[in-house]
């Protein structure tokens, strides 16, 4: 493609100019064919970039399904170890803003590829590669995003089982040591 539109600008720079004007003549018949085959070479170009686009939707779709596969995971193991402390609702009120946030960010970087689209029509071959460059990047910065958010998430859970954990284990040594509970034990308890 890029071949093509050098030769044509070849065409029209190498042919004798009209004096004292900025004209230039031009076999019309070399620069119709020339044309002809810029012409064919466009929707290859074209191709390679819905190719491209299609690819890096692909990927968007995958890593927003990895992200809400590890939120629901969180929330699953979350309703295995305490079904009525609150711990739910903090994990669905995450889980739903990470879904949000990943929907944005999907739906900004489907706007940026319609603008890109439209700039490569005008600079052809070299902004496909920049593009192909541009969502990868993009999409492995979104994966990286989901997992440590993800990973927070789990953190924050583990901690506040692990305190609940604690504090039933305070409280079956007491039962057992005789029902007796210290006044700092007793405050320790939510």
């Amino acid at each position: 493609m890029q071949a093509e539109l050098n030769r044509l600008e070849e065409l029209i720079l190498d042919r004798p100019r009209i004096p004292f004007t900025r004209r230039t003549i031009v076999d019309e018949e070399q620069l119709l064919d020339q044309l002809d085959l810029v012409r064919i070479n466009l929707p290859r170009a074209f191709e390679e970039a819905l190719t491209l686009l299609r690819q890096r939707d692909e990927l968007l779709l995958q890593a927003e399904d990895y992200a809400r596969e590890i939120v629901e995971a969180a929330q699953q193991q979350a309703v295995q170890l305490v079904d009525e402390m609150g711990i739910i609702r903090q994990a669905e009120v995450e889980a739903a803003q990470l879904r949000q946030q990943v929907q944005q960010d999907c739906e900004e970087l489907q706007r940026r590829t319609l603008n890109d689209i439209e700039q490569m029509r005008l600079q052809a071959v070299q902004d496909i590669e920049q593009m192909r460059q541009l969502a990868l990047g993009e999409c492995e910065d979104i994966q990286e995003g989901a997992d440590e958010y993800a990973d927070a998430v789990l953190s924050r859970i583990e901690l506040q089982l692990g305190e609940m954990m604690r504090v039933i284990r305070n409280g079956r040594s007491q039962l057992r040591s005789g029902g007796q509970v210290s006044a700092a034990d007793a405050n320790a308890l939510p």
